[in-house]
């Protein structure tokens, strides 16, 4: 199995970019130079400001997916490494569900 990354990179208007990927130092650059034309080549330049390597590129697709569909907050403290704040703002609202208190 062929090890994999998440990444998440900040674009230059602010906004959050996340993909994964199976040679992470090979994208950013593609990023960097607008090999491919899409999100990111219009917000530029680019900051790796999140990584994390997985033992395979099926898990790292899986996060990144979940990550895609976080809340702006919930990036950031993944980004920041604040993991109590991550779990604090991964509690369910509804009042009939589970609370990580």
């Amino acid at each position: 199995m062929r090890k994999a990354w998440v990444y998440i990179l900040k674009c230059a208007d602010g906004k959050y970019y996340t993909a994964s990927t199976v040679n992470l130092e090979r994208r950013f650059e593609e990023h960097k130079s607008k090999k491919y034309k899409g999100y990111t080549s219009y917000r530029l330049p680019v900051k790796l400001v999140y990584s994390q390597q997985f033992q395979s590129y099926h898990e790292a697709f899986l996060v990144e997916r979940q990550i895609k569909n976080w809340s702006r907050a919930k990036k950031e403290a993944l980004i920041n490494g604040d993991f109590k704040n991550l779990h604090k703002l991964a509690e369910c609202k509804n009042k009939s569900h589970y609370s990580n208190k």
